[in-house]
């Protein structure tokens, strides 16, 4: 056959590939990361870009000679280069002639390779198509439409795009970029000049692949066949079981299912419930051992075995030795301590009453939890606790139903469970923190749980029978109920604790926590002595709060100290007194407030509530010269603001009987400041403080020093009660008042506060504005 094509010799930069062949008119991109190469894509794109692309015989190898690559390859022309992270660079190409290298340049000085290269510019128009090229061509379409068949990589619509090509040069080389074939394969392709020789190869390589693919096809039917065959002996298997089960003959299944049905029976579950529970027992010998289902069933079925349905622990219904046991471990908390004597006492008269649901509020260190625990030793109940603080799934409460995968009942039942008796002592801690989103409400989920009429048929997800929780003294704490919803909290009794006086707290400390501490950092009262006045210090001027946590921290705190010093100085004792107790714990963090030395115009002792309780609040009124505008500083919070406006109204609406000069609102400014601005202060509770203050700034009369006061003022002059009183008091008390001027209708609060103090102060309960300026301001 007439030669078709022209040879064109020039010298070219040339990069051996590693596991690829690039064939004309074939596009392709890959990276390059050896530094010859990397130059030789530079050179060729500085130039005409065009370069040698060739394939090495070893992939492995990272730096070939001549002999470690075929020298027939393509010339292809750089379409797009990107430097990639690494120092690699991805370049695209298109395969343009075969060509072939001559001979090497610089092979190991030069910087990149390069070679004299004869190429072999094919001309499509050059080319006669003889018959022969046409039955040739024909026969490898038909072949490569064969491989595409049984080859599910290529898609269908490559043959479209081989039907049309005419010329059979790029017939051959599209054929072959498609398949996938070994780097000799495509060798003996690309080095094949002669157009009809290489058909021939081509398609002696394509009836090689559909031999081998038709091979894995066989191969692939045998396995599915296989394990069509699996199933089958399966499903035989599974009818002799039933077979064998028929004729009496046991194996370790129905072993194992007759167990749980021993153990279900003796349960003692209701009619109904055992029947759903032997039912879902026997679905086990229905089932596959290695079915996902049977592990769900298992773990249903040990869960039921495992609760307590009719366990209960023998209770001591004792009432003198629960009050030992409560004064033992808690000081104070009269009312608590009260109310559980009360059921235990009740328990005494009958046994068929139900477990109250008592809810303690109270602010923080009080002593919630701990008294709950007091309460199951008391009753020599057993005691869990639930922490509902952040809680948001209701899953959590009433379990995941066991189409989930991981499925497990809720914490009321786990924790059930975990105390082994069906009467426990169940404390729900911090009810008022729980929340809800999009996977439910816990707090409705509780409703069922602690409603002594619904909860003796409790119903998990999980178990899906229900459980009898009425006999579970449920106790709950909060720090307020002002976040527990109303349904909720209706099916609670609230006991409130307040915050601890300074005896109180002292007293705590000398019984409880100190002992407590000696013991825990191996001291004894003999070398660890700490006076009581140290300890009053210590409440006083270390401690701010409600509770006693931070106290018994600093209690703590001490006896590090002294025990490094008995260590290091090898003493036997450590004595703590209020001279040396800066030694120890630094220098005072809180100061007492100190009463005014005399009577002052515009100045009022207030009383106020926070969450580690009462506080006493100066109250500053200041007149000026102006138009009337009332400015409040002091960062108060819109009610405690609104308060200051209707004690003002009363003020202008009373000129006459107070003594005001009538166009005051007209040529003065009022301002009214609440020193600590940095404090946020909110409430109607200063009403009466803050129109008592504007009055005496307005009328130049002196505000008595030794009397505080709260309560809330109308518009009219009415005073109305308010909350914390035992707090404030206390906290008047602290700071030395002698007189407390305090709402008619709280009058029942005094009864919370301790007789000591009681008697200490003279208390005065007014119903309107003019008793308080009777008792407060200074006489003309």
């Amino acid at each position: 056959m007439e030669k078709y094509y022209e040879i064109r010799q020039r010298e070219m930069a040339f990069i051996p590939l590693r596991g690829l062949t690039v064939f004309p008119n074939m596009v392709i991109h890959f990276d390059v990361g050896r530094d010859k190469s990397v130059a030789a894509l530079e050179h060729a794109s500085m130039t005409d870009s065009e370069i040698f692309l060739c394939s090495q015989k070893d992939p492995k190898i990272a730096e070939p000679t001549r002999d470690d690559y075929y020298h027939v390859g393509t010339v292809a022309i750089i379409k797009q280069m990107i430097k990639m992270p690494g120092g690699t660079v991805r370049v695209l190409v298109e395969g343009l002639h075969r060509a072939e290298i001559l001979e090497i340049i610089d092979e190991e000085e030069g910087e990149y390779l390069s070679g004299e290269i004869r190429e072999y510019l094919y001309e499509a128009e050059g080319l006669e198509k003889t018959q022969e090229i046409k039955a040739a061509m024909r026969l490898v379409e038909d072949s490569f439409a064969e491989y595409v068949g049984l080859n599910d990589r290529i898609l269908p619509e490559e043959l479209i795009t081989i039907r049309e090509v005419g010329d059979p040069n790029r017939l051959t080389d599209l054929i072959a970029s498609l398949m996938e074939l070994k780097v000799e394969q495509a060798q003996r392709i690309l080095e094949e000049f002669e157009i009809l020789d290489r058909i021939e190869i081509l398609t002696a390589i394509l009836e090689e692949e559909i031999e081998i693919l038709e091979i894995e096809d066989k191969i692939g039917k045998r396995v599915r066949n296989r394990i069509n065959k699996v199933q089958k002996e399966y499903y035989l298997k599974e009818q002799l079981k039933a077979i064998q089960s028929e004729l009496g003959e046991e194996d370790e299944l129905q072993d194992e299912v007759d167990e749980y049905l021993e153990e279900i029976k003796k349960l003692g579950l209701d009619e109904e419930a055992e029947e759903k529970v032997i039912k879902e027992a026997e679905r086990l010998l229905k089932l596959s051992p290695h079915s996902a289902e049977t592990g769900v069933i298992r773990s249903y079925l040990d869960w039921i075995i495992d609760l307590p349905w009719n366990l209960e622990r023998e209770e001591r219904v004792d009432v003198k030795y629960a009050k030992d046991v409560l004064n033992e471990d808690h000081y104070g908390l009269k009312d608590v301590k009260e109310r559980i004597l009360e059921f235990i006492a009740i328990r005494k008269l009958t046994n068929s009453i139900k477990g109250p649901i008592i809810c303690l509020v109270g602010p923080p260190g009080v002593g919630k939890t701990s008294i709950a625990k007091s309460v199951a030793r008391a009753l020599n109940r057993d005691f869990v606790r639930m922490s509902l603080g952040g809680m948001r799934d209701e899953a959590e409460i009433r379990g995941h139903r066991r189409t989930y995968v991981g499925s497990m009942p809720g914490k009321i039942i786990s924790s059930i469970k975990k105390a082994k008796s069906k009467n426990p002592v169940f404390l729900l801690d911090e009810i008022d923190k729980i929340g809800n989103d999009f996977r439910g409400d816990p707090a409705s989920a509780l409703l069922e749980v602690l409603d002594p009429e619904q909860n003796s048929s409790f119903s998990d997800h999980f178990l899906e029978i229900p459980f009898d929780l009425s006999k579970v003294l449920f106790i709950t704490t909060a720090n307020t109920t002002s976040t527990i919803p109303g349904p909720l909290l209706d099916r609670m009794e609230v006991i409130s604790i307040s915050s601890y006086t300074e005896e109180e707290k002292l007293q705590i400390a000398l019984s409880y926590l100190l002992p407590k501490q000696l013991e825990a950092h191996g001291l004894t009262r003999d070398r660890l002595e700490v006076s009581q006045e140290a300890l009053r210090s210590v409440i006083n001027n270390y401690t701010r709060e409600a509770g006693v946590r931070n106290l018994e921290r600093q209690i703590a705190s001490l006896c590090r100290k002294a025990a490094k010093r008995i260590v290091e100085e090898d003493r036997e004792t450590v004595r703590i007194n209020v001279s040396n107790l800066e030694n120890y714990l630094g220098i005072k963090k809180f100061r007492l407030d100190r009463l005014d030395g005399k009577n002052q115009i515009g100045l009022v002792n207030g009383l106020a509530w926070t969450s580690v309780g009462g506080t006493t609040l100066t109250i500053e009124v200041n007149t000026m010269k102006g138009k009337g505008k009332i400015q409040l500083t002091g960062q108060l919070g819109d009610v405690m603001k609104e308060s200051a406006m209707a004690g003002v109204s009363y003020i202008r609406s009373n000129l006459d009987s107070l003594g005001v000069g009538e166009d005051f609102y007209e040529n003065k400014d009022i301002h009214i400041h609440v020193p600590e601005g940095a404090i946020p202060k909110d409430g109607p509770s200063a009403g009466i403080s803050m129109a008592t203050a504007v009055l005496s700034s307005l009328t130049k009369r002196p505000v008595l020093n030794n009397v505080a006061m709260t309560g809330e003022v109308t518009l009219r002059g009415r005073v109305l009660p308010v909350g914390g009183i035992k707090e404030k008091v206390l906290a008047a008390h602290r700071l030395g008042i002698e007189k407390i001027i305090l709402p008619m209708d709280n009058e029942k609060d005094l009864e919370e506060i301790p007789s000591k103090i009681r008697n200490s102060l003279k208390f005065v309960l007014v119903e309107s504005m003019d008793q308080v300026v009777e008792e407060a301001v200074v006489k003309e």
